[in-house]
């Protein structure tokens, strides 16, 4: 008889046996899917509210099909889809409870291995958040990117264009027409984001913890090679449960050191902090905000994909895909890291080829020599903030302006486009009160479409900072994720008009230059905003959300329960 977790259910035979077996029968499984092979979830992310996960649907029957090819009795079961372009207020405001209904849908079920099928930005780690406070088996199946946008007879990228597009709207370069055009051209096929947005930066993400076979992250969404990837995966996971290959195996502190690395090397979305640091506490690895900075600041960026360069994702897996990003990087990652296949990441990229040196530099002659995310820390920002050299102006990395603050969202859409808004080129932009507590759920509006008088004047970028995020399709000299956010707070709370802040990433510092006596003075006059959620589950995330340097996690999620159920439901 099997000892699989599974058989706790199918293999009983008494009464709560023949329960769990007969209603599994109204499908039309045959007696011996019960005989004790192995039972493998198939977590889909699916919904077509969620675009970017349309095709998931179809990507499962593959998984299925490895499955079955390997022994294996595969289940396919749904979760709250988060789709980053239609759901309100913010998707990050619902990545917690995603991850909570994976963890319970695994936990409480049947399942001795899971395959996870995900795509927008908020599924890879509200799932991977999930299984890992399970901690069984697990593989991880990216559902791909789009194919690249043409417009006009040029590459146009998700995200990345639609701020181009939308400023030159603004100032009159196209028509309305035209823009309405772009959406169709950018948006050719199934799949997300096709720049190194953070969906493109999650795919990488889960390739370089090990979670998924050796090439996952870029092959596109419509291309017939992944369709034969899931099929692999799914013949994978079910030796996965037989060796006992646990995620808690793979995801290991190396694991997460070559993550930040191979993060920076790809140029990949700010939002990367948030997730991993997220993931790294449900599976009990010990990383802090600074770790990213130490491990990360300093490493070259390869790839030049939009935001940070020039090319799309369909173009990076021509070019060789991540496997050539970490052959390049070798030195740099522990390579004999284990992955999910049972092979360490020397043997997976072994024979990895560069095919388009122009897509994918070497690392001796990289694209920028030092890229990675940048940790600040300051009077404005005591727990830290981030920003993304590589997407921001070089001209801006050392800065000293006047400060134009917005109270909230609403604040800044009404007097932005003011003429009489007293800012200029050299002023720096805050907004307040966007962080997990004060939107609620940190929403990706830390980069401020600038003023239309000044992109008038040609100004094409500010110093932007805010507690919130901002996608990473975007682009721009952005100070991100201050933390203790304004909404509790901190002294981001505090900034006025006029005050002066320095910014210096070479310092990795960003400072208010106004008295430790000033400061206690306005914080004595500061009251906290009524954030008017009384009920549900925004006042349960308004209770339990931890900072943005914490993972915005919910405190009482941190850690894992395991997978053991011991009590039947009947």
């Amino acid at each position: 008889m099997s000892t699989y977790r599974s058989q706790e259910w199918f293999g009983k035979r008494d009464k709560m046996g023949f329960i769990y077996r007969s209603w599994m029968k109204n499908q039309g499984f045959p007696e011996d899917m019960f005989d004790g092979r192995p039972v493998i979830g198939i977590c889909n992310t699916w919904s077509e509210l969620t675009p970017c996960n349309a095709h998931l649907r179809d990507l499962a029957e593959s998984v299925k099909r490895g499955v079955y090819e390997a022994g294996g009795f595969p289940l396919e079961f749904p979760i709250m889809s988060l789709g980053e372009t239609l759901l309100k207020p913010t998707a990050m405001l619902f990545r917690n409870l995603a991850s909570m209904d994976a963890e319970e849908s695994i936990r409480g079920n049947p399942i001795d291995g899971v395959v996870l099928l995900t795509g927008c930005d908020k599924t890879t780690p509200s799932t991977m958040m999930g299984a890992a406070s399970v901690d069984l088996p697990t593989i991880v199946v990216p559902g791909g990117p789009m194919l690249n946008g043409k417009y006009k007879g040029q590459d146009i990228g998700s995200g990345t264009s639609v701020w181009k597009l939308t400023d030159d709207l603004k100032t009159g370069l196209i028509t309305y027409q035209d823009y309405t055009y772009a959406e169709s051209c950018m948006s050719r096929s199934p799949g997300h984001c096709m720049t190194m947005g953070t969906a493109s930066t999650m795919a990488c993400m889960v390739e370089s913890l090990g979670m998924t076979l050796p090439g996952a992250a870029a092959i596109p969404a419509v291309d017939s090679r992944k369709k034969v990837l899931a099929q692999l995966s799914g013949r994978r996971i079910v030796e996965m449960v037989k060796e006992d290959l646990k995620i808690s195996k793979i995801l290991t502190r190396a694991a997460f050191e070559n993550a930040i690395r191979v993060n920076a090397a790809v140029g990949g979305s700010s939002n990367f902090i948030i997730h991993l640091t997220a993931i790294a506490g449900r599976i009990g690895v010990e990383l802090n905000l600074q770790d990213f900075d130490t491990l990360g600041s300093n490493m070259p960026l390869l790839v030049n994909l939009m935001p940070s360069g020039a090319y799309l994702m369909e173009d990076f897996y021509y070019a060789g895909g991540l496997p050539v990003v970490i052959k390049e990087i070798a030195s740099q990652l522990h390579m004999d890291a284990v992955t999910v296949n049972g092979k360490t990441h020397a043997e997976n990229v072994d024979g990895a080829v560069c095919y388009n040196s122009s897509v994918i530099y070497p690392y001796d002659d990289p694209l920028i020599k030092e890229a990675g995310i940048v940790v600040l820390k300051g009077n404005l920002a005591e727990n830290g903030a981030v920003i993304k050299p590589s997407a921001a102006s070089t001209s801006l990395m050392q800065h000293r302006g006047r400060a134009v603050v917005f109270e909230n969202i609403e604040d800044y859409h009404a007097r932005v486009d003011d003429p009489d808004l007293d800012i200029d080129e050299t002023c720096v932009m805050v907004l307040k009160n966007v962080g997990p507590v004060g939107y609620p759920g940190m929403p990706e509006v830390g980069n401020m479409v600038l003023p239309k008088k000044l992109l008038d004047k040609g100004i094409t970028d500010l110093v932007r900072i805010s507690d919130g995020r901002m996608s990473g399709t975007a682009y721009g000299t952005v100070v991100l994720h201050v933390s203790p956010e304004s909404a509790i707070g901190g002294n981001l709370a505090l900034v006025q008009n006029g005050d002066l802040i320095e910014l210096d990433v070479h310092a990795k510092r960003l400072h208010l230059n106004v008295s430790g006596e000033e400061l206690d003075r306005r914080r004595a006059a500061w009251k906290q905003t009524d954030l008017a959620y009384q009920r549900g589950y925004v006042n349960l995330y308004i209770q339990h959300v931890q900072q943005a340097d914490k993972g915005a996690d919910f405190d009482f999620l941190v850690g894992k329960s395991g997978s053991r159920v011991t009590r039947d439901s009947h």
